[in-house]
């Protein structure tokens, strides 16, 4: 495979991955984040960070917003390592207000392999 082919094949699983990151968000789907947040994972959303453990914790609660959508994200590669910068609206189940995030997730490759390993967002309410 040569160099452009690898980028478009990596672009393509980080894509995904950003995808399956916003719908196991709203799913409170704690086994999918399980199979892609590396072991030294950190998140950071305002005014609190939490390592790996404790992010599967707290996604595996109900989660109080509701039909997450991506606006527009920018991927770019560099290396072994990927950022992508994202902006998402929400709506929150206890009001229905509607909220709009922006976050960046780091991504690096480890045995072939893209894993999340920090993310952080400006996401209030969520």
């Amino acid at each position: 495979m040569n160099d452009t082919e690898q980028r478009a094949e990596d672009l393509a699983i980080l894509e995904q991955l950003n995808l399956d990151y916003i719908h196991s968000d709203e799913a409170s789907d704690a086994k999918r984040f399980s199979e892609f947040l590396a072991e030294d994972f950190i998140a950071q959303t305002p005014g609190v960070t939490r390592n790996l453990d404790e992010y599967l914790e707290y996604i595996a609660k109900p989660r109080p917003i509701r039909d997450i959508t991506l606006h527009d994200s920018r991927i770019r590669i560099l290396g072994d390592v990927a950022l992508i910068h994202g902006r998402v609206t929400y709506t929150m189940i206890a009001d229905g207000a509607v909220q709009e995030a922006l976050y960046t997730d780091v991504y690096q490759k480890r045995q072939g392999t893209w894993v999340c390993v920090a993310a952080c967002a400006i996401a209030p309410g969520a």
